[in-house]
């Protein structure tokens, strides 16, 4: 079978924004295994991160993740925030990444989100035993990475400058869509 990408492919923004839109289930018939595993933590970001901005475009609030299987370099979950899309409160970038990883032992992956997790993603990757969390910004948002090292998942920071000012773009032209993600409808109907 020949692919798209393979080990002699350079890493770049299309092949990556390709990952970032191509349904999991199919990244087999774009990559092969030598391309995989030449993809970096930084890599890993930037695709949460075109995931956020796929959000974004589509009208939600921009939010992405990435699950990695640590053995295989393998991408095993992916998703974006659609909590306006399909007007669910927990359709985060998180949930949505873990949902469609489906049934699997977490403890052996990494999850990449472009933005801190709120209370309830944090909570969500505890309680499914995740072994690493990379978070792509914390300066639009941050506050549970403590929670999550203690109990007992490595944090670590990867700030993606693309990210972050996609966020923070997101937050001055819909405040209150980004004070609903965050906090609910009642929070928004209180301002």
């Amino acid at each position: 079978m020949e692919f798209l990408l393979n080990n002699n492919s350079q890493i770049n923004p299309a092949g990556l924004k390709a990952i970032a839109h191509m349904p999991t289930t199919s990244l087999g018939v774009l990559m092969d295994e030598g391309y995989t595993q030449r993809l970096s933590d930084k890599d890993f970001m930037r695709i949460a991160v075109y995931l956020a901005e796929k959000s974004y475009h589509e009208g939600g609030c921009p939010i992405g993740a990435v699950i990695v299987d640590n053995k295989t370099g393998r991408i095993v979950g992916k998703g974006h925030n659609t909590l306006v899309q399909e007007s669910h409160p927990y359709n985060h970038g998180e949930t949505a990444a873990i949902r469609d990883a489906g049934r699997i032992d977490f403890s052996q992956t990494t999850l990449y989100t472009s933005l801190s997790p709120c209370d309830v993603c944090a909570t969500l990757l505890y309680m499914r035993g995740f072994g690493r969390v990379v978070v792509g910004d914390v300066t639009n948002a941050d506050g549970n990475e403590n929670l999550l090292r203690e109990k007992g998942i490595q944090v670590d920071i990867l700030e993606d400058m693309l990210g972050i000012e996609l966020y923070a773009r997101f937050r001055a032209e819909k405040p209150h869509q980004d004070m609903e993600d965050w906090q609910g409808m009642s929070a928004v109907n209180k301002t």
